[in-house]
């Protein structure tokens, strides 16, 4: 496929890290499990290279995605150059029964990570997924062991990525985070964190990573496929309306959805998950598809989406 790159889509700044990263990135999940078809190395490597050559440079995973740190491992590994070009960004915490926390767990963590992923430095370790935040917080828990690797220049930069907004917001107000993932909480279809958590790690200067801006694939453009086989309620009937809002003005709902959350500016980076070289390519056309110039008029005006 012909696919304009995005390399000149002005760089944004992650919060206090004062790093300037693409406000795309690629999420590590689907280069394991793919979410509906798996992945393979040979796919995951393909993608991982594709989306270099197409001006991603930001790239998250995690020991919690099976396979995704060992493939992002081998295109680094196959190619020494690629791993300067990203930014990447893993976790802690997860990919262990049950979940750990303590520091001690947080040193094998990383080194374990470094290994799988073919470098020697990581730009942001984030605790993943905690169900109780105070463990990670304890003088022996995660942010200890980080706090200690950032020292050391093993990794550039601390952060947490969880689904409460609770804890989100006591690591914005703690002081030792640089940056927030939140997800599935901005989009088309949900803006709850817009309100709550955007303005304080604005005022903190804490950077935002956003997570599934296409709401797990909800807002692609298999949207009405995956409802039928997923989902019923109030949100489902949201985004048909949204898929019949789209088509009837010859729109793609997926070029739609991104760029709606590329519009908020406090949002350092958006990463979308992607399996293969196909789904990179129609993540890139989609950013770049040319919209109607009122539309976000018009969603406002007819559907109350700003």
């Amino acid at each position: 496929m012909n696919v304009k790159s995005i390399a000149n889509l002005p760089l944004r700044r992650l919060g206090r890290t004062n790093v300037m990263v693409t406000p795309v990135g690629i999420g590590g999940a689907a280069l394991s499990h793919g979410y509906t078809t798996p992945s393979t190395d040979e796919d995951a490597v393909a993608a991982v290279n594709r989306a270099a050559e197409l001006g991603i440079a930001y790239i998250d995973t995690s020991p919690g995605y099976g396979e995704s740190e060992r493939r992002i491992g081998l295109a680094f590994k196959n190619d020494s150059k690629l791993r300067k070009h990203f930014f990447l960004a893993t976790k802690t915490g997860t990919g262990v029964r049950p979940s750990n926390y303590t520091a001690d767990w947080t040193y094998r963590s990383v080194e374990n990570s470094l290994k799988l992923l073919n470098t020697d430095w990581i730009d942001l370790m984030q605790i993943h997924d905690p169900a109780n935040l105070e463990p990670a917080l304890a003088p022996d828990g995660a942010l200890t062991a980080l706090r200690d690797l950032k020292k050391q220049g093993v990794i550039r930069a601390i952060g947490l990525g969880v689904r409460s907004h609770e804890f989100l917001l006591q690591a914005i107000e703690h002081g030792d985070f640089d940056t927030i993932l939140t997800y599935a909480d901005f989009n088309l279809v949900r803006q709850t964190a817009r309100d709550t958590l955007f303005p304080a790690a604005e005022k903190h200067d804490v950077g935002i990573v956003l997570g599934s801006p296409i709401l797990f694939g909800l807002l692609s453009n298999r949207a009405e496929e995956k409802l039928e086989r997923h989902r019923q309620g109030e949100e489902a009937e949201k985004v048909r309306q949204l898929s019949r809002w789209a088509r009837e003005r010859k729109v793609k709902l997926m070029s739609l959805a991104l760029q709606y959350c590329l519009r908020e500016p406090r949002v350092s980076v958006m990463i979308v998950g992607t399996r293969n070289v196909e789904q990179v390519e129609e993540l890139v056309s989609s950013v770049l598809d040319p919209l109607p110039e009122n539309i976000w008029e018009e969603l406002e005006r007819e559907l109350g989406i700003r």
